[in-house]
């Protein structure tokens, strides 16, 4: 196979017309020719910026390197030292601003495709059977992790490997958290990608609850004073949907991204043969413009729908991935950029019918540095749907702070702990993730996981 070093080696997708109709993974990865020619374009640079932008430290280079020898399962062994998920990384991670927002090879060409990379690596491990193994003896310490989602199940992962014996408590049925509820199958496979890593976790020796709301079930200060637990690790996530207070927000067919989601993928709505209600509206406006936006409408759009994402600014301040808004743009999602709602229109029976809209300019950088939308006078319109989905991000649910004993939250109802080892207010109580930072991605999540098994280990080693 030819390689031009100074551009990427392509990956297969599915035909977006065909994609558009399924929920099979549009992505279809390299074969083992493609990385190894992928892999060889990498230039092994001594002072490797890239992995200063893994928020977990992978070895990049070092299983860049393997991957180009033909040594899969040496480069499986470097990247699971560093990494709980691979396969989820590089499936989902925004590694155009991390990892390959760093390589060298990107300044005058385009960057390795760390990402697919690792995707292929994980796959052909999964494939040939290859686990991550244990490196420490049994310590006799126990260890409790709130949350089974990517903070949740790297904490767990990286503390077995130290010796500690692990429970993972799970509220909902199914372990993953929103790895299984949030992120569709079409990007993330659940049986033949997530189910696999969640074993790879349990393989190390980490035991799964689900179905134990901590707050209801029991609580933090029950496990440590009552049941055991040396020490805490809070990753519970950040499920509370926020709306935007509007008229008519309580229409029916007006749902939360995160309810619409948890559906279809975790309760498999999509399949006819689910038993679980899901509306399949024909025209369907989704607002917000993150990566949980482009999954709802992208959801919607195989459902169905006619799909519309309103968002206030323009596309050049669309927060979701290049790629996923490029991947709705192919399958046929509508984008009215620079429009804001100002209320919901619904019939005499309480249905969505309508959402009425402002047009919108960009105006001075606000706090975040992006440009400020203002309304445009005069400028009122209407879209005709009968779904509205509302995509503007979550906050944590504060059942847990609100049970703990001496857990401090900040105005945001975050849990606050140290960025560096996750330690919180509270003795022996780590935590990370989105219920201590609010909504981010998998990755960063799983970079606060690794921080909180540091500082347990450290706690519990000094204790």
């Amino acid at each position: 196979m030819e390689v031009d070093v100074m551009k990427k080696v392509p990956v297969k997708e599915q035909d977006p017309k065909v994609r558009a109709t399924n929920f099979e993974e549009v992505c279809l990865g390299y074969t083992a020719e493609e990385a190894k020619c992928e892999a060889s374009r990498c230039i092994n640079c001594k002072n490797a910026q890239c992995m200063k932008g893994c928020p977990v430290s992978i070895n990049i280079p070092g299983f860049v390197e393997q991957v180009k020898n033909d040594d899969f399962e040496a480069a499986y062994k470097i990247i699971s030292e560093s990494s709980a998920l691979p396969a989820v990384c590089g499936r989902v991670c925004p590694q155009e601003s991390q990892c390959e927002g760093k390589c060298i090879r990107g300044i005058k060409g385009e960057a390795i495709s760390i990402g697919k990379l690792e995707r292929f690596v994980a796959d052909w491990a999964r494939e040939n059977g290859i686990k991550p193994e244990k490196t420490a003896a049994p310590n006799g310490k126990k260890v409790a992790v709130i949350g089974s989602g990517p903070a949740g199940l790297t904490c767990a992962g990286d503390l077995a490997k130290l010796g500690y014996d692990v429970t993972i408590f799970e509220a909902l049925h199914k372990a993953g958290g929103v790895l299984v509820y949030g992120i569709p199958e079409f990007r993330l496979p659940k049986d033949a990608v997530v189910a696999k890593e969640i074993e790879n976790v349990k393989a190390l020796g980490v035991k799964i609850e689900t179905d134990v709301v901590i707050g209801k079930s029991t609580t933090v200060d029950q496990l440590m004073e009552d049941e055991g637990f040396d020490a805490v690790f809070i990753g519970s996530g950040a499920g509370l949907p926020k709306f935007m207070g509007i008229p008519g927000e309580n229409s029916n067919g007006v749902f939360s991204a995160n309810e619409y989601l948890t559906r279809s993928n975790l309760m498999k709505a999509f399949n006819e043969d689910s038993n679980t209600p899901i509306m399949r509206g024909k025209k369907v406006a989704v607002v917000g413009g993150g990566n949980v936006a482009m999954d709802a409408a992208r959801t919607a759009l195989r459902l169905g729908a006619e799909v519309h994402i309103v968002y206030r600014r323009s596309e050049a301040e669309l927060p979701a991935r290049v790629e996923e808004v490029h991947h709705a743009k192919e399958e046929g999602v509508i984008f009215d950029l620079l429009t804001n709602p100002t209320q919901i229109l619904a019939d005499e029976n309480g249905w969505v019918k309508g959402i009425e809209c402002i047009r919108m300019e960009l105006g001075e950088p606000d706090a975040s540095g992006r440009r400020r939308p203002v309304e445009v006078a005069g400028s009122e319109f209407v879209i005709d749907v009968d779904t509205v989905i509302m995509s503007l991000g979550t906050s944590p649910n504060p059942l847990i702070s609100s049970t703990t004993k001496g857990l401090e939250i900040n105005g945001r109802k975050c849990i606050v702990a140290s960025e560096d080892l996750g330690k919180t207010s509270k003795d022996g109580v780590y935590a990370g993730g989105d219920a201590v930072t609010g909504a981010a991605t998998v990755i960063l999540a799983m970079g606060a996981g690794k921080a909180g098994a540091k500082g347990i280990h450290e706690y519990l080693s000094n204790k």
